[in-house]
Order: C-alpha cells, then structure tokens, then sequence
C-alpha cells in the first residue's frame, strides 16, 4: 500500500508537470499497480479535471486522451471498426470488466510493461504519443525512450488503411500473456509487434508477396523471431516462447489474407 502527504487536482497541465518534476510526487490514474507496492507519495497529481477522459476521431487519425480507461477503448465503436477490433481484442483478457474500468490507457503506455497486451497492439498502428513538454513522438520510437517526468498527454492512432489482427497465449483466460502478437499490413508493407517476451514489445518490418504461399509465410515467421530476444520467467520459457511467436505470427497472417494454415 502506499501514503500520501498531499493530493492535488491539477488545474492545467503545465501545473501537473511543475508538480511532477519532484521525483517524491506521483501522477495517479487507476493506482492499480501503484497500490500493489510500498510507497511514500509526497504529493499524488489527480488529471481528472484536465478533460483527458475522451477519444476523439477526425479524418485522419483517433486521438484517446490519457485518462481513457481500457473499457473506453475496448468499447469504442469507431476504434473497433477501423481496426478490425485489434485493441477490444487486445484487452478483453486483461483480469476483468472491473479492472478494465479502472486501468488508464496512459499509464499502461507510459509505463511499457513487458507483459503489456495495449503495448503490444498499438506498435503494430500508426501510433504516437503527445508527451506535454516532448511532443508527439512515434510510439515505436517512446518504447525505447528512458522514463523521466514528462506527462504522456494522450496516445494518437492514424487512419492509414492498414489491417491488423491480434492474438495472445494465456495459462488462463485472465492472466497475464505467455506471448502476445499483433500483425498489420498496408499495401506490401508488414508490421509484426510481439510482448510479453516477457519484455516489452518489439515491432520488427517484412514484406510477403501478394498471394504468399504457405512457405513463404512459414518462412517469414521464423526469419522474424530469429530477429527478436525471448526470455525465461515462471510463464514459460525461452524456446517455448519462440515457437508460440512463430506461431502467432503466421495465424495472424493468416487471418489478414483471408485464409488459414490449412489452405
């Protein structure tokens, strides 16, 4: 559990940042992680106020503010259609409808778990970050950015035309991921993300033909994980995680062309 000296609720966001440079001070959004640790708060910074709780959708991309939950986005209609339901997909596994209504979109992305469902799915996207001081960065890009004070704003997807798919591998329905995968294509362009490796996600480019045959796609799956890292925890191990990402990899394909391992 943790204590808290003092609990603000910022009036703007060049207020939030000010507070949050004193590494004592925290930005609370579900606290759902944060009440699982030992940890003395100086002052907590509440965003509730600062009308970060909406997903906009213009012509070209969907702008979901960093107080979102992950119900919001699983539930939204416009984000479900354009994306084929990658991101209800993604979370719909995350423990439970209650935690989802209390976990923040922000916080699961700025703090790039490894075991991260989001994560993984939102590197296969034409995704940024609007970070209050850094700007918008690409999130294939923040991914591997050193954590400091900033304030992740809200996380910007572009409607680029692309499909994707997602899929995951659980002990159980409600834990955590063995190994998650999601897979984009834009005309000849591909785009694998992988998580839960158990680090965090990576996103790796290839390209297929336009009616790639079963051995080509076999082929591109093992050519993608022989470029990635794996690693051994409790979940599974090493070599058991590479065969599920080439596994993963090639349904996920599959199921963008339109067919299956059997065709």
């Amino acid at each position: 559990m943790f204590t808290i000296d003092k609990y603000v609720v910022a009036e703007s966001l060049d207020q939030a940042y000010e507070l949050n440079q004193n590494r004592r001070n925290v930005i609370i959004g579900g606290m759902l992680w944060l009440k699982m640790g030992r940890k003395k708060i100086g002052t907590a910074i509440d965003l509730s106020n600062l009308n970060l709780n909406t997903i906009e959708e213009d012509d070209d991309s969907f702008k979901i503010g960093a107080m979102c939950t992950l119900r919001d986005v699983e539930n939204h209609l416009g984000l479900n259609s354009y994306f084929n339901n990658l991101l209800s997909k993604s979370v719909e596994h995350i423990v439970g409808v209650q935690m989802r209504n209390l976990a923040t979109i922000g916080g699961s992305i700025y703090s790039r778990f490894g075991f991260s469902d989001i994560l993984t799915a939102l590197l296969s996207l034409d995704s940024y970050v609007e970070l209050h001081k850094g700007g918008i960065v690409p999130l294939k890009k923040f991914v591997d950015m050193p954590y400091d004070n900033d304030i992740l704003v809200r996380i910007i997807i572009k409607k680029d035309g692309r499909s994707s798919c997602y899929k995951s591998h659980r002990m159980s329905s409600s834990d955590f991921p063995v190994l998650a995968c999601a897979v984009s294509n834009k005309g000849n362009e591909w785009y694998a993300s992988v998580g839960a490796r158990p680090g965090k996600a990576v996103l790796k480019q290839f390209t297929l033909s336009e009616k790639p045959s079963n051995e080509e796609i076999d082929k591109v799956a093992q050519d993608i994980t022989k470029l990635m890292t794996f690693g051994t925890n409790m979940r599974g191990s090493t070599r058991y995680r590479r065969l599920l990402a080439d596994v993963l990899i090639k349904r996920n394909i599959e199921e963008i062309i339109g067919g299956n391992h059997a065709d």
